[in-house]
């Protein structure tokens, strides 16, 4: 299982950056779209069923996850990107994808040496700054997403 939810996690990024990018562009591409979503579902839900000694704080990422992830698929197929469904929608995509990008950072100083030497506990300054400048540009992305996610002019 957990070379199956890592394998999907690290694939989940690519389309999710395209659905980022796509959303600065007031376009969405269905086949992009629902490959981020499936492949995104997929990681939060897989991730409940790594061995674990309780609840983590990765639970909780993975549980804020699966429902920005519902709004986000509620929004597109049932309300069709209706009114402030729109900026619902790039909200919940964005805040989606830095979550996996969050988890990718922690998850790349827990196994790449270099990194785990500078960060042992993720509680040293290069991680805290890693995760800041992710942070950072996820928030300008977001605001940026919701400001140009458009509907297209009749």
């Amino acid at each position: 299982m957990l070379v199956f939810h890592t394998l999907i996690s690290l694939v989940m990024l690519v389309p999710g950056f395209v659905v980022v990018n796509d959303l600065m562009k007031s376009h969405v591409s269905q086949g992009w779209t629902a490959a981020y979503l499936v492949t995104a579902v997929l990681t939060s839900a897989t991730g409940f069923l790594l061995p674990a000694p309780g609840f983590l704080p990765s639970h909780g990422v993975g549980i804020i996850s699966l429902v920005l992830l519902a709004v986000a698929i509620v929004g597109l197929y049932v309300f069709h990107l209706a009114g402030a469904w729109r900026g619902v929608y790039a909200a919940s995509i964005v805040a989606t994808v830095y979550f996996d990008v969050f988890v990718a950072v922690v998850q790349a100083f827990r196994k790449v040496p270099f990194l785990h030497v500078l960060a042992p506990t993720e509680s040293e300054l290069p991680f805290a700054i890693a995760q800041l400048v992710v942070l950072i540009i996820f928030v300008w992305l977001g605001f940026k997403a919701v400001r140009a996610f458009r509907p297209v002019a009749v």
